[in-house]
């Protein structure tokens, strides 16, 4: 009779890290390996990735496209919050972790398995996106996590892959760690461990040297539909198609490097180096919308919701009922959001040309200072001040003398005293 293994269901990206781990969790752990990949606009070769889990030892490999998905269902609302964190990342691999937890839960379920194990390291966030998700979606999975509990480094892993016979693409000369989606790159460890060392040029693939990149740049124009990206230069394109062209042409200008120090989750600083063309410029025209949309108070209340937004994501809250009902509030926020931003991308920098909006609520006639245009009632502005300024009038006319003791008096500081009187005559300067 055979021996039954239980079942564990592993995130496999077929990189060093879980090319290792299915080897590890069969040989050291007992499991039988399913793997799923899921691809998030990264995976070229689906064929290629099933054939080396199933080399490593997996007896099923599942791969899933998952572009549509990831950015129907998580981009594209965070690009609505205006989500970045720390204002900086746009959470392109945080973005995509819920997705992977739960397509792992999925598998997990139709296929009896009794666990499900990811490849991340005990000092990363990403080790929390998945524990917390998966505990979310189905406590009684049991989560294994091989880097937490072996003892071995980057360099370790290599031999160990050697060793034992295994495909791995990392190298001791490239020991980068890489992880891509359509949303964003984002590179770590070897000589970015160091923050004072600029990133190497072999760090970086989808954009060019913002110094090699063609001078004239280019002028590109993007439409939203309630805050939602659906034109390029005027054609309508699917979500993946838009998101791949953008990261194309961006990047082709150098932008989207992002080169950030950031707050992990764990309590550690770390250097992390992103690329994130189409992300950097959809949140960069987004914003311009809705600066013609929103009115200042919500944009203001906004703010606040898309830094905890990040925060959550980051931390690997997706699923948690804030972040459910700050997207209530979100989608409310975006019914006018429609319109056009056009942009001029030179050199990894982004300058605005232009926004407009049927919804704006910019009026020129109020806004212009021309005096034939005007229809600003200026005779309201004195009752108006009257009444705005007249909570400081009475704390000052009741608290005055505490207010100027709180104040640098002026004579305290250095000061310049031009007297007044009629020009000097040049015929009586002194001759020299």
């Amino acid at each position: 009779m055979a021996e039954h293994r239980p079942r564990c269901v592993l995130a496999f990206s077929g990189g060093l890290d879980t090319t290792v781990a299915v080897h590890w969790l069969t040989h050291e752990r007992g499991f039988e390996v399913i793997t799923l990949s899921a691809d998030l606009g990264e995976t070229k070769d689906a064929e290629e990735l099933q054939r080396r889990a199933l080399h490593a030892g997996a007896t099923a490999a599942h791969v899933v496209d998952a572009k549509e998905l990831f950015l129907t269902n998580f981009v594209w609302p965070s690009l609505q919050a205006g989500a970045l964190y720390q204002g900086v990342y746009p959470l392109a691999t945080a973005l995509g972790r819920p997705l992977i937890a739960r397509l792992l839960v999925e598998v997990a379920r139709e296929t009896g398995a009794a666990a499900v194990a990811h490849g991340c390291t005990a000092k990363g966030n990403d080790q929390v996106r998945f524990d917390v998700a998966v505990g979310a979606l189905a406590p009684a999975l049991q989560v294994v996590a091989p880097l937490r509990d072996w003892q071995m480094g980057r360099s370790e892993e290599i031999a160990y892959a050697a060793e034992n016979g295994l495909a791995v693409r990392a190298t001791k000369e490239s020991p980068y760690s890489i992880d891509a989606n359509l949303w964003g790159r984002s590179v770590e460890t070897g000589v970015l461990e160091d923050p004072w060392v600029e990133p190497p040029e072999d760090a970086f693939d989808w954009t060019v040297d913002p110094a090699r990149a063609p001078e004239a740049g280019l002028v590109v124009e993007v439409h939203f539909e309630q805050g939602l990206p659906t034109r390029l230069d005027g054609e309508e394109l699917a979500p993946v198609d838009l998101v791949t062209r953008l990261n194309v042409l961006a990047g082709a200008h150098g932008v989207g490097r992002i080169d950030h120090v950031e707050d992990r989750l764990v309590g550690i600083k770390s250097r992390e180096l992103y690329e994130a063309p189409a992300a950097v410029v959809l949140d960069f025209a987004h914003r311009e919308v809705e600066s013609l949309t929103l009115a200042r108070d919500v944009l203001r209340f906004k703010r606040l919701v898309a830094d905890e937004w990040a925060q959550l994501t980051y931390d690997g809250l997706w699923f948690s009922a804030l972040r459910q009902s700050l997207a209530a509030f979100v989608g409310s926020t975006q019914h006018f959001v429609t319109g056009d931003v056009r942009l001029h991308l030179r050199q990894g920098a982004i300058r605005l040309l232009g926004r407009s909006s049927p919804s704006s609520l910019y009026r020129r006639e109020l806004a212009t200072y021309e005096r034939a245009e005007d229809q600003f009632r200026h005779q309201s502005a004195e009752g108006f001040l009257n009444i705005f300024g007249l909570p400081l009038r009475t704390q000052a006319s009741i608290q005055g003398n505490l207010l100027e003791e709180s104040i640098p008096l002026l004579k305290s500081a250095p000061r310049g005293i031009a007297q007044g009187g009629p020009p000097a005559d040049p015929a009586d300067a002194d001759e020299p």
